[in-house]
């Protein structure tokens, strides 16, 4: 049953580090700033931009009743989809897909905006945010300081090559994938993973010729609905609050349902979509990110926001 009696683990001088550690993403924005123009540090190439609806299931149990799932409820809702990278839609990548749900409420406040950012790995193979970092040094920086770093630190190959190994697994589409929260955000008292179900099984084998076109092609015919699923903490062997490497065992439950209507691309809410932010870290109380790697997060979120049109 899910339980209560989790935990966040905090590291000396966490602070400073997640500090260091923006820093490197910062220094990433501004690279690419100066070669494709303002935008974010990561996920910048959006692929789609959508209208959609969060509507929440009725008769949750006590524990999933929480938040912004604490009434039957529909809510109006922005969707961000993205590729991790500037490659193309063929090449091995993280796919993006940010839910930012307006004007929810909660028991403890009103008129809340509430974001969530999935991926389209369960897991990520890293000990914590400093190996993030490391391994997006080594993808992104000059080949000889990769060799460098490789050299005296070769524990970030192996992490490179085990998240590699993930990314380059087929992705078969925005519509037919499933995505993940990989860390767990807290459900009041509570803590789930939470995930997206994919809202068909009808593989498009040219999908991943044009991600974009093969999402459109699907709406021009009718909705897709996702299934919004969460999975509680049980114990920390099973279900380890720290732990992003370790698929969780515990049974995932729908929470909620997103519904993408029939649309058809539109410039202005694709260049709304773009200019906001989707921030984990923008939540209601009952729902903040969890762990070390989140943490992390915050700091770099909110020194990519702040540099987002600064000049190169």
């Amino acid at each position: 049953m899910p339980s209560t009696q989790w935990r966040e683990v905090f590291l000396p001088d966490e602070s400073d580090q997640h500090a260091v550690q923006a820093r490197v993403f910062s220094e990433l924005q501004r690279q690419r700033l100066g070669k494709h123009g303002h935008g974010r540090a990561l996920h910048r190439k959006q692929v789609a931009a959508l209208r959609a609806t969060l509507t929440v299931e009725e008769g949750l149990p006590d524990y999933a009743s929480q938040g912004i799932f604490s009434t039957p409820s529909v809510y109006d809702a922005h969707v961000r989809l993205s590729n991790g990278n500037f490659s193309s839609d063929r090449a091995p990548d993280i796919r993006g897909f940010a839910i930012k749900v307006l004007s929810a409420s909660t028991p403890s406040t009103a008129d809340v905006e509430q974001n969530f950012t999935l991926v389209s790995q369960e897991t990520l193979k890293v000990s914590g945010s400093a190996e993030v970092v490391g391994i997006v040094e080594l993808s992104t920086g000059a080949p000889g300081a990769a060799l460098r770093k490789v050299a005296t630190k070769p524990h970030l190959t192996r992490s490179a090559v085990a998240n590699f190994r993930d990314m380059v697994k087929p992705f078969s589409g925005f519509a037919t994938h499933e995505f993940f929260s990989i860390m767990p955000i807290a459900f009041g008292a509570y803590a789930a993973r939470v995930k997206l179900c994919a809202a068909s099984t009808a593989i498009n084998k040219e999908a991943r010729k044009n991600l974009a076109a093969d999402l459109y092609g699907r709406l021009a015919g009718g909705d897709l609905e996702f299934l919004f699923q969460a999975q509680f903490f049980e114990d920390e062997g099973r279900t380890p609050i720290e732990n992003p490497a370790v698929r969780w065992d515990a049974p995932w439950l729908t929470v909620a349902r997103l519904r993408v209507p029939r649309q058809t691309p539109e410039e202005e809410l694709a260049r709304t979509v773009e200019k906001s932010s989707f921030n984990p870290w923008i939540t209601a109380p009952e729902h903040r990110p969890l762990g070390e790697l989140m943490r992390a997060r915050q700091e770099a979120y909110s020194l990519s926001w702040r540099n987002r049109d600064v000049a190169p």
